[in-house]
């Protein structure tokens, strides 16, 4: 069996070559200041440790925590959507790429970890009167990323509320200025404007706004009926408009056809046959002959001339 001392001299061993090689990953990482630190401590650690060993002390083994409570938190991974902003003593330090890095523990150093991802907002319905009076609800869609971690952490304090809040105030100023009909007409339009108009002040903030996306819009129930009134006497006025040049343009070509008729007589003979082959295809059991208005002419005449007799 070993004895204490034994396991004490083991123990230390892992603890200065865990303590080695964080010093050595520093290194490689090129933070000088971090592998003087880690340089430092360990050293003065381990001499202690030795000292405590030598004595007997069984405070070598209480010392054992160290390593765990200094070594273990200087651990930071940030994953490909991250980025860390890195503050040492108060003052920001640097930025964090995404995979493994190392901070100062004790807290010395504090990482404020921000993801880069696009962020979506629904933003709750607003009430709105647009320029005509016309009270509506309207929600939208903000679509938003971080493209500056450092200036999302040191100038604003909660940038996702902040953005929300800033696209409900935008949202009923801008659309307060145009009528109703622009709004249901050129909604693409007023999408890019609320863009715009979001994107300025959160520049500042380190956020892009992509794109701001109305997704519905309420009418109270009297503009609706309104609205279908209207929508029902422009169908009624274009269905009347069609049918007058419908009329119109038969009139012109039964005008064109008379025209034709009149030059030739035999013309009117021969629809009045093609107008029995038609009749008869359907087995129609009365057929009718159409008559001619000269004959009728010619009879009256022949009757007046009588009656003059």
């Amino acid at each position: 069996m070993y004895g204490l001392s034994t396991i004490a001299v083991i123990l230390v061993g892992v603890a200065l070559f865990w303590w080695a090689l964080w010093a050595v990953l520093a290194l490689a990482r090129r933070d000088v200041v971090l592998f003087a630190f880690l340089l430092v401590t360990g050293a003065a650690w381990g001499l202690l440790e030795w000292q405590l060993i030598a004595t007997g002390s069984y405070a070598v083994f209480a010392l054992l925590v160290l390593p765990v409570v200094i070594l273990a938190p200087m651990a930071r991974v940030i994953t490909e959507y991250e980025r860390g902003v890195l503050f040492r003593l108060g003052r920001q330090k640097l930025i964090l790429g995404p995979g493994f890095n190392f901070i100062f523990p004790l807290g010395i150093d504090k990482v404020r970890k921000i993801d880069m991802r696009t962020f979506t907002i629904d933003v709750p319905k607003q009430e709105v009167i647009t320029k005509d009076n016309v009270p509506m609800l309207v929600d939208a869609v903000v679509y938003f990323n971080v493209f500056d971690p450092a200036l999302a952490v040191t100038k604003v304090a909660n940038y996702v509320q902040s953005t929300s809040l800033l696209g409900q105030t935008i949202l009923r100023s801008v659309l307060g200025q145009h009528e109703l009909d622009e709004i249901l007409s050129k909604r693409t339009a007023l999408n890019e404007m609320l863009r715009s108009q979001l994107d300025a002040p959160t520049d500042p903030w380190g956020v892009k706004v992509s794109a701001v996306e109305m997704k519905a819009v309420e009418l109270p129930e009297s503009m609706k009926r309104a609205m279908a009134k209207q929508a029902e006497a422009e169908r009624e006025r274009r269905a009347k408009i069609i049918a007058a040049e419908g009329e119109f343009q038969a009139s012109e070509k039964l005008a064109q056809a008379a025209e034709v008729i009149g030059r030739q007589p035999s013309a009117l003979q021969l629809r009045y046959l093609q107008t029995l082959s038609e009749i008869a295809v359907e087995k129609n059991s009365t057929i009718l002959f159409p008559l001619p208005i000269e004959l009728l002419r010619y009879f009256d005449a022949a009757a007046k001339e009588k009656g003059k007799e």
